[in-house]
């Protein structure tokens, strides 16, 4: 005993509250840490995929805008165009006052030009521009002359007042449809235009967005940070795609190295680019805030339980030196334990798991011994014993019942023909099609050898019969383990109409089978009710 005692007080234990308050915090920890992961990650692709959609349907709408207002621009300068339609035969001030009064009757334009077929600038609104009378050089006045088209510039330098403009043009034709020249609307991207008094007053939503328009060479047309704006961004992921006549929606990361969630639609009407962004950081910040507010919900629970456990394992605790002392007389002095005693202790209750899975153990050795002793072990049907206790029983309890003795047709044949192990298994065969054939209360036996009993409970010969010759006609038309038609002669009593006694019922039975046996087999015969005398 001093032994004991010595390494007991030099020997450290973790105790059970610490245990149980250890492994109920581990759990909840890791649950709540797994928890937090999954909705983390599900929020932040919920919100990913959600900022995309709403950023593709803004650039979708300011696509449609835009391309509503490139189609009015030209709609007008078309308008334009007839106007000098014939302005070969006017003279200059004729041709400045006209457009002084288109440039003024719209706001499309930061200034408009009229220009002849050899590029030579009839007049210039406002006047202050001072190109009147002068040949245009610029690529973008020769590609237009060239065209004899309506045509849509990308961004360039004006020779003249260093501007970066836009320039938007429309053929002039007259009445005999001789090219006459064009007239051009320029679009000043540094300076107020119709592009900033339009998409200028489009907030940033919640999410951060924004958004910037692009011209088909990937130079900025519009952008909330006027600087920028002329600046060659046709590196850019989403850029590079609408250059190459794509629309979509992805995850970016632009030429500052920055994540972004981009929307990209192209104009239809002059192949310029919308493209709505949203920095990524705005969904971290969302997720963030949201898992907070879950860390704030959880924490009280959390506390909550952590005093519930620990308040459990110091009451579970308590009884442990008690059990302890229990256990270690066991063996050297006599312990009675109380009848029906309740153990709310988790080592007591441990124990008592223990003796109830050893009986649980050996009830199960008892119960598969007594299913060996009633079961036939070919087949899995009940046995001869069991099928006379049941008789028994039945007739104690006044259960009328039929019963169908069966027994296959010349199986001596098949054992000889085909062996003794295919004859088993066509017995495993045939007991498997009675089981099958039978309701639950009914009970099938096999006999000896190729016999088989049927106890068919509250029936009567007639349902009896049906049942019967149901299993006989499976058994013909199936297919089988030997490969050809297999018959079985049956024969039918009733108790208590045949006979009062289990020997006196099977041997009426038994009498019937062999009548059908006698009468060519392959057929099922009920047996005849005696007279009385």
């Amino acid at each position: 005993m001093p032994v004991l005692q010595k390494n007991a007080k030099h020997s450290k234990k973790i105790s059970l509250v610490t245990l149980l308050t250890g492994l109920v915090s581990l759990s909840v920890v890791l649950t709540v840490t797994i928890l937090l992961i999954s909705f983390y990650q599900s929020k932040k692709e919920a919100l990913i995929h959600t900022t995309l959609t709403l950023n593709h349907t803004s650039a979708l709408k300011m696509s449609h805008t835009i391309d509503a207002l490139i189609k009015s621009m030209r709609s007008s300068l078309q308008h334009s165009a007839n106007i000098f339609s014939d302005m070969h035969t006017m003279n200059a001030d004729e041709i400045h006052a006209k457009l002084e009064l288109i440039r003024r009757t719209n706001n499309y334009f930061n200034s408009i030009t009229v220009v002849d077929e050899t590029g030579l600038v009839q007049s210039v609104s406002p006047e202050s521009i001072g190109t009147a009378g002068i040949y245009l050089r610029t690529e973008a006045a020769k590609t237009v002359l060239a065209l004899k088209k309506p045509y849509i510039s990308v961004p360039y330098m004006t020779a003249n007042s260093k501007r970066l403009v836009v320039l938007i043009s429309e053929p002039i034709f007259d009445k005999d449809g001789i090219y006459r020249g064009f007239i051009g609307g320029t679009i000043y991207l540094h300076e107020e235009n119709i592009l900033n008094t339009i998409l200028g007053s489009n907030p940033t939503d919640e999410l951060g967005s924004s958004f910037y328009i692009v011209g088909s060479n990937g130079h900025l047309l519009f952008h909330r940070d006027a600087s920028r704006i002329g600046e060659d961004i046709s590196a850019n992921p989403a850029v590079h795609k609408l250059i190459q006549g794509q629309s979509g929606y992805e995850q970016i990361v632009n030429l500052r190295g920055q994540t972004e969630l981009a929307a990209y639609v192209k104009v239809p009407e002059n192949d310029w680019g919308v493209v709505v962004v949203s920095h990524i950081s705005v969904v971290y910040e969302q997720v963030n805030r949201d898992i907070q507010r879950v860390l704030l919900y959880t924490l009280p629970p959390f506390l909550l339980l952590m005093l519930v456990v620990i308040g459990l394992a110091r009451k579970v605790a308590r009884p442990f030196v008690s059990l302890a002392d229990l256990v270690s007389k066991a063996g050297r002095e006599e312990i009675e334990f109380s009848e029906g005693k309740q153990h709310w202790n988790r080592e007591a209750e441990l124990l008592t798991r223990a003796i109830r899975f050893t009986l649980n153990d050996i009830k199960k050795q008892t119960d598969q011994l007594a299913h060996d002793a009633r079961t036939d072990p070919l087949t899995g049907l009940t046995n001869r014993r069991t099928l006379e206790e049941t008789m028994q029983k039945w007739m104690m309890e006044q259960i009328p019942f039929s019963l169908i003795m069966m027994d296959l047709d010349r199986f001596k044949s098949i054992n000889d023909t085909y062996g003794h192990q295919s004859g088993d298994e066509v017995l495993k065969h045939f007991a498997k099609m009675i089981s099958s054939s039978l309701r639950p209360e009914d009970v099938s036996s096999r006999f000896g050898g190729e016999e088989f009993v049927v106890l068919v409970s509250h029936a009567g010969v007639e349902e009896a019969y049906q049942v019967a010759e149901r299993i006989r006609h499976t058994l013909e038309i199936s297919s089988n383990p030997i490969g050809h038609p297999l018959t079985v002669s049956q024969g039918i009593a009733h108790y208590p109409s045949h006979a009062v006694s289990a020997e006196d019922l099977m041997h009426v039975a038994d009498e019937a089978m062999y009548k059908a046996k006698r009468s060519g087999r392959n057929q099922t015969v009920i047996a005849e009710v005696s007279e009385p005398c």
